[in-house]
């Protein structure tokens, strides 16, 4: 006799180890499946905020190794630090959609081997050949390629971590990857003062500031140990249970769909036992992707993903892609001394401003996103960040150093438990399986936009409005992304694919009606 046949609940095929939870502890305890998934995941994160943020300490030794000190044209400094960002608005729609039509496995480690790729043809770039303005379009090139690779980890780690996660710790594995972010900005900034330390030899006490090549490179050149240590777990991980059933045509009636492992309850209704034939095809077919966000339901919600993450990284980025305005403010500016001390004091600036509000926000999220749940941690992460960037603003020129620090690091804090954290959680959550990397990867490209956008008009803004100014236009992006939220519906215990198939059937009711 079958398992329904002697009234238990049907078996559910090949349950993974990520999905087996007793429930009896919080959900920032992680089981070693789940460590093992972080692991595996996380990595991209890290080797964003990495890549993202080393940016600014190797563009300062560009300045030394290409143009004597001086700084970098503005137009290829600009575009210089954008590339990666406008390589991942490319990879996260294209890795987002093919992550749905294709499968997560058919993808997941290819954007990895991009990132490698990338990272050695940066390395690798031929400063005695080239020109300098040639040097830093070799590099702009290749960090774009990289983008693209840091981009499509966006919706492929959400989407492999949301396939496989216990809905009860859902959001924590998912704030647990992101954090990574923060680790990753802080070890890019060691890794620069580590390196530095081991140069000063030669480059201060001997005078060979062109040495700062090595330097560099070897900094950017770090990353590929992570890179290359995960690399064969991605490519050989398995497809999620939860994604074939979604492929598969059989997400079936509604008792099936209750044995979600903590889903969210369906109402019965009164039809026949029959199959709910969820009309899923082989492959996500954009025509599908759109007909299901043609309603007002779905759309407000997507727009809600994409606005907020859009209004989060106009400031976001526009502050931490030009750290050295900050970086002024609290004396380590780096504009005294000789090459070497001035690059030393600005790589130690960014590990302060990184250890005092970076990693602490992201923790706090991962133990009270279940608790608080994502829209209060989103609503008031861009309220609190208003309050700081108002305050920044309105005393730029009267704030002391310590005030000043405490201030930023606030700053920091809350838009890491707030919406840096949120925003990428949220699309990983709210949408069904069949539809999911899909939509991250929209909602991650429009994050993008707006940190693009502020990467290129920061400095030419500053120069013509100001600093105060500027950080008055961060103000209003973060009120109105505090409005955006309240399109959003809270989604701790919420299983999407449940609410799909309730959606379905009762669209079916209406139509015999």
């Amino acid at each position: 006799m079958s398992d329904t046949e002697q009234g238990h609940p049907p078996a559910r095929p090949a349950l993974q180890d990520y999905e087996r939870d007793p429930g009896d502890k919080p959900p920032f305890v992680l089981t070693f499946a789940e460590v093992k998934l972080l692991g595996i995941a996380g990595v991209g994160f890290f080797l964003d905020a990495y890549d993202l943020f080393i940016i600014n300490p190797v563009s300062t030794m560009l300045q030394y190794r290409l143009y004597g000190g001086k700084s970098l044209p503005n137009n290829l400094q600009g575009l210089l630090k954008a590339a990666a960002n406008i390589g991942s608005v490319i990879g996260q729609f294209l890795f987002g959609y093919f992550a749905d039509a294709l499968g997560r496995k058919a993808l997941y480690g290819k954007e990895l081997m991009l990132i490698i790729f990338a990272t050695i043809m940066c390395i690798s770039c031929p400063t005695n050949d080239l020109s300098p303005d040639n040097c830093l379009i070799w590099l702009t090139v290749f960090r774009i390629i990289l983008g693209i690779g840091v981009g499509g980890d966006y919706p492929m780690s959400a989407s492999v971590t949301s396939d496989r996660a216990v809905i009860r710790k859902r959001g924590t594995l998912l704030a647990y990857i992101f954090a990574n972010q923060g680790w990753g900005s802080f070890m890019g900034s060691l890794a620069t003062i580590i390196v530095l330390a081991c140069y000063k030899h030669v480059m201060n006490d001997e005078g060979e500031t062109s040495k700062v090549d090595g330097v560099w490179r070897i900094v950017i050149g770090l990353s590929l140990i992570p890179a290359f240590g995960t690399l064969y777990q991605r490519l050989t991980l398995p497809e999620a249970e939860r994604y074939k059933r979604a492929k598969n045509d059989t997400l079936v009636e509604t008792d099936e769909v209750k044995d979600f492992k903590d889903g969210v309850k369906v109402s019965s209704l009164n039809e026949p036992e029959e199959e709910v034939h969820v009309d899923i095809q082989r492959k996500a077919h954009f025509r599908e992707f759109l007909e299901y966000f043609s309603e007002w339901r779905h759309a407000k919600i997507l727009i809600g993903t994409c606005t907020c993450w859009f209004l989060l990284d106009i400031a976001f980025y526009g502050i931490n892609l030009n750290q050295n305005v900050v970086l002024q403010q609290i004396g380590y500016a780096g504009t005294t001394g000789t090459p070497w001390e001035k690059l030393f004091k600005v790589s130690t600036g960014n590990i302060i401003i990184t250890a005092l509000g970076f990693v602490p926000g992201y923790y706090v999220s991962v133990l009270t996103i279940e608790k608080l749940g994502r829209k209060v941690i989103q609503f008031q992460g861009f309220l609190m960040t208003a309050l700081f960037l108002g305050i920044l603003a309105g005393k730029f020129t009267s704030l002391n150093n310590a005030s000043f620090i405490v201030c930023f690091a606030l700053l920091q804090f809350f838009f890491n438990f707030g919406a840096n954290t949120t925003t990428y959680c949220y699309p990983a959550e709210v949408f069904p399986t069949k539809y999911r990397a899909t939509a991250h990867g929209m909602s991650a490209a429009c994050g993008k936009a707006g940190a693009i956008i502020s990467a290129l008009v920061f400095n030419t803004l500053t120069s013509s409005i100001g600093t105060p100014a500027v950080l008055w236009i961060f103000f209003g992006c973060s009120l109105v992304g505090a409005c955006f939220t309240l399109l959003l519906p809270e989604v701790a215990g919420r299983d999407p694919d449940a609410i799909l198939a309730e959606e379905i059937r009762e669209k079916r009711l209406q139509q015999r009606h």
